[in-house]
């Protein structure tokens, strides 16, 4: 008698199958840098705002290339002519192109407005991470230092300063940068006091690192995201002031001009309704300043997603 032939359900479950590279790599999570950049481009304003600072450079430093004009010679015959054929914006009292005088002024203003923001910030950063790691008394006199400025109105101080030296471009960087620095000084103190009890961090101390090597290795590293996020709005606050001195008229020295001091001398006008010299200025200024803050707030969305990814 012959066996019967055993059925396949008999034979038992099947094991399941090994997963493939492919599948490994699909559950593989997104680097913090790929998700923050993901967030961030998701932020259309952010992108906007990008765009128009992007633009906003090239128009002024590649602008003057593209179309050049007298900014240092005075033509008095040509003074406040209107929008037309030669002077696209028209001219102003002292007869400068204003579309070439708003190339030149933009100049002025965005490089103190990076370079300044840059100062502030690394001031800044250095302050507040040495104050955050050292704490105690060395915490205390340093933010006391830092208390007793900010007690100061910031414009009034920047007014006192530009009064007792003669403002030019290197001296209006390092005025605005350094009344500008307390800011980031209290934001990095904050999150070094909550990263100086980290493990790595005392892990350097037991190893017998140097509290130098601490805050340069280990704290300013790990703060860098607030930092780039609050070096942004640095940058607006900086290009602000500056349009604050040259539309009071202590901004830099003639014939060099900013766009603060371009909308001053527009006022001038006002009632003869010389409109090319108040709006090209006003509206530089404005998409600027909102460019640079978009361009902060995608910035602080993606620090967050980052953060909480950690």
């Amino acid at each position: 008698m012959t066996r019967p032939l055993a059925l396949e359900t008999d034979v038992g479950p099947t094991p399941p199958a090994e997963p493939t590279l492919g599948a490994i790599t699909s559950t593989k999570p997104k680097s913090m840098f790929r998700l923050g950049l993901e967030v961030f481009v998701q932020n259309r304003l952010a992108v906007a705002g990008i765009v128009v600072v992007a633009v906003a450079v090239l128009f002024c430093f590649v602008g003057p290339l593209v179309y050049p004009t007298d900014q240092v010679t005075v033509h008095l015959l040509n003074a406040n002519l209107p929008p037309g054929p030669g002077h696209p914006l028209g001219t102003d009292s002292s007869g400068y192109d204003v579309l070439g005088r708003l190339m030149v002024g933009g100049q002025v203003s965005l490089i103190v407005g990076f370079a300044a923001a840059a100062v502030a910030t690394i001031v800044g950063t250095i302050w507040g991470a040495i104050a955050g790691f050292f704490g105690g008394i060395v915490d205390a006199v340093m933010m006391r230092i830092v208390d007793a400025i900010l007690a100061i109105p910031i414009l009034f101080l920047l007014l006192f300063l530009v009064t007792i030296v003669t403002p030019s471009l290197p001296v209006m960087i390092v005025v605005i940068g350094l009344t500008a620095w307390l800011v980031p000084a209290r934001l990095v103190r904050g999150e070094s006091l909550t990263l100086r009890v980290r493990e790595y961090v005392q892990a350097v101390r037991v190893m017998g690192g140097s509290s130098w090597r601490s805050v340069t290795r280990h704290i300013m590293p790990n703060v860098i995201g607030t930092v780039i996020v609050n070096a942004t709005f640095q940058v607006a606050d900086a290009i602000l002031l500056v349009a604050y001195l040259g539309f009071l008229g202590l901004g830099i020295s003639p014939p060099a001009t900013d766009w603060g001091g371009m909308l001053s001398k527009g006022t001038q006008f006002v009632f003869l309704n010389y409109w090319w010299l108040i709006y090209p200025p006003g509206i530089a200024i404005i998409l600027v300043v909102v460019a640079v803050n978009l361009v902060g707030d995608g910035l602080r969305d993606s620090v967050e997603v980052r953060l909480q990814r950690r």
